[in-house]
């Protein structure tokens, strides 16, 4: 008979926040629990995957919006370099793009943080059991809100206007033609049914199309 060896140990964990009081709250509240361990924390997203090839974590639960890397870009790519490890979402920011995002970069759960820790545990406990965890609000929200309709380009465009990048800025950032990103911001204003780039970006924002 083939033993589960996991199933004798308590579950690892990889903590990804940029805040070090969450960060060192929720290390220490699931530390609390008698089947889980937390193996690794970071405040960056460019820190993620090589503290997860290095102490090979069964779960990560990734922020959304760190430094250096998104936690659902490093999402996608621990999906492939670390397979075995399941990737929950844990963020502030629950907006419907993200979700949609979270699930095509292969995240096993995706939840906001003002639940109970206990509700985390369970969440983690369900993912390692083959399940994909969402919060019920924000898969409602999601599937009312539609696809992401901006394209990759749009998107990138739109990413560097953030802090009120000039045309001339963005298209030197990009290695674009001024009148290329003209034509991007235009089209994503359209959209996303706004009347100028600055109220594109914000509804890109907060749809989590960015």
């Amino acid at each position: 008979m083939v033993r589960d060896e996991r199933a004798e140990r308590p579950v690892r964990l990889l903590l990804a926040e940029d805040q070090g009081m969450m960060r060192g709250a929720l290390a220490l509240l699931l530390g609390l629990e008698a089947d889980m361990e937390v193996v690794a924390q970071v405040a960056a997203g460019d820190r993620i995957l090589a503290e997860a090839l290095a102490t090979r974590p069964d779960v990560a639960l990734l922020d959304i919006e760190l430094p250096g890397r998104s936690g659902l870009d490093v999402a996608a790519e621990l999906r492939t370099r670390l397979p075995s490890c399941k990737v929950l979402i844990l963020t502030t920011f629950g907006r419907p793009g993200y979700l949609r995002r979270a699930m095509e970069a292969g995240a096993a759960g995706f939840l906001v943080k003002d639940g109970p820790v206990e509700e985390l545990a369970a969440a983690i406990r369900r993912v390692l059991a083959g399940e994909r965890v969402i919060d019920p609000g924000l898969a409602a929200a999601a599937l009312s809100a539609g696809p992401n309709p901006l394209t990759p380009r749009e998107r990138d465009v739109l990413t560097a206007a953030v802090d009120g990048a000039t045309v001339a800025d963005i298209a030197g950032v990009l290695h674009l033609s001024q009148a290329t990103v003209r034509n991007y911001l235009s089209a994503a204003i359209g959209k996303t049914g706004t009347r100028n780039r600055i109220e594109a970006v914000r509804a890109a924002r907060r749809n989590g199309w960015l």
